[in-house]
């Protein structure tokens, strides 16, 4: 009982409206919260570049008394805060951006270009929100270390590289991040969705996020002049057989209770109207829940490559890859089911709703396959009125990952500071 006055009374000042979401102090540093997310939206950095991002944010957290770790895999940041004995809560933002022209119309839009590998030039944009999270991570690590009187335990923010590019968790894992560091008693995230309207926020109890598997196929055959195709082993045909053919492991070997996603995204072969190849490349995609679901994708797929090059007399089998691979996510549902509730105190119960999981792929879900209850939770990103208007009309909005994406900025950086805090309070509260 003691623990839910404490909890309750911590939470005084919250606001349960989706447009005023707030705690108490975040007023005073809203504005310093906003000039930083624009200077992250206006200064993006790709996968495993992160240098100046993480910098700032470093640099930030120990300003607030957080004892700073940097580099650890690669541009990873771990801030720690001590309070006494008890839990470790591990509170995770990414911080990489997209190769991809902002085209939002913004006075703060992106104009940052990079080099590509083969140098050309790339232009870079905060697509995906990894800018709200790394804002709405120094907030609420800004109230809670103002704050301490409230919790105890230890704080343990993480600014993670490389997310976009599935590697980054796995890489401050193996830098010894549970290990260097105290392991944690739980880990959330959240993520700003182009799904829900801002002031809210959804969940899902157990998986939430799509575990995703790429896939080269090399498809080898015997190329010559398009006029004399029986004097070749065509691997064009070769390659439409075989993309027609694995929509069958889906349509006609997964149980269809159990989702699973196979997509070709890429078909390359030839440079010449009538000359046929020596080969075929294929690029897919390669998304499921279940470990069981996805050996047998993974397995199917390669079974298929390699009888339709039989099939056609291929001059040998093709080669099947996978060249990124990471798990699902799955939120820990006892977990889920407590922050759910929290959630609902701090921002009212209309503005917490359960949503479906997705086919989407994170990297966060490596911090619960390492043996921590995780849980990462949508925080919505679009202007309630646009919201309404779009789901009436049926008019798509701007996706993550789109050019035009931008987020309802303050309320959705308010709901998400509430939200953190309000689960942190939660979690590390005082017995």
């Amino acid at each position: 009982m003691r623990k839910l006055f404490l909890f309750a009374w911590a939470l005084t000042g919250f606001a349960s409206a989706a447009a005023a979401a707030s705690v108490p102090g975040l007023d005073a540093i809203y504005p310093e919260l906003d000039a930083f997310y624009i200077d992250l939206h206006q200064n993006p950095e790709l996968s495993g570049h992160e240098e100046k991002t993480s910098a700032k944010l470093a640099e930030r957290l120990r300003r607030l008394g957080y004892e700073v770790t940097t580099g650890v895999g690669g541009t990873g940041v771990v801030a720690l805060m001590k309070n006494g004995a008890g839990p470790t809560l591990m509170l995770r933002a990414d911080m990489d951006a997209l190769p991809v022209e902002e085209k939002t119309g913004l006075p703060y839009a992106s104009k940052v270009t990079v080099k590509s590998p083969g140098g050309g030039v790339v232009p870079v944009m905060h697509a995906c929100g990894h800018d709200v999270h790394m804002t709405t991570l120094l907030g609420t690590a800004s109230v809670l270390a103002k704050m301490k009187d409230k919790w105890r335990g230890t704080l343990m923010l993480i600014g993670q590289p490389a997310e976009e590019t599935i590697k980054g968790a796995e890489a401050m894992l193996k830098d010894g991040l549970f290990i260097r560091f105290p392991k944690p008693t739980f880990a959330v995230a959240l993520h700003d969705s182009a799904e829900l309207p801002s002031g809210t926020v959804g969940y899902a109890p157990g998986f939430f996020l799509a575990a995703v598997d790429s896939v080269d196929i090399t498809i080898f055959g015997r190329g010559g002049h398009g006029a004399y195709p029986h004097k070749t082993i065509d691997p064009i045909v070769i390659a439409a057989r075989t993309v027609l053919s694995l929509q069958t492991i889906v349509a006609r070997e997964n149980n269809p209770l159990d989702p699973a996603v196979v997509t070709v995204g890429s078909i390359h072969g030839g440079f010449k109207n009538n000359i046929i190849p020596d080969e075929v490349k294929l690029q897919l995609t390669v998304r499921s829940y279940s470990e069981e679901v996805r050996k047998k994708l993974l397995a199917g797929i390669a079974r298929i490559a390699k009888a339709e090059a039989a099939a056609a007399s291929a001059p040998k089998e093709p080669t099947v890859a996978i060249v990124e691979s990471i798990g699902a996510t799955y939120n820990d549902p006892a977990l889920t089911k407590r922050v759910a509730a929290t959630l609902a105190k701090a921002l009212g119960d209309s503005n917490v709703s359960t949503i479906a999981p997705k086919m989407g792929a994170e990297d966060f879900g490596a911090y619960g396959r390492a043996g921590v209850p995780a849980l990462m939770f949508d925080l919505g990103a679009v202007e309630p009125g646009s919201f309404e208007k779009a789901k009436a009309s049926g008019t798509p909005l701007p996706s993550l990952h789109s050019s035009e994406f931008a987020p309802d900025r303050e309320r959705t950086l308010r709901t998400g500071v509430s939200a953190l805090t309000a689960v942190s309070l939660d979690l590390l509260a005082k017995k």
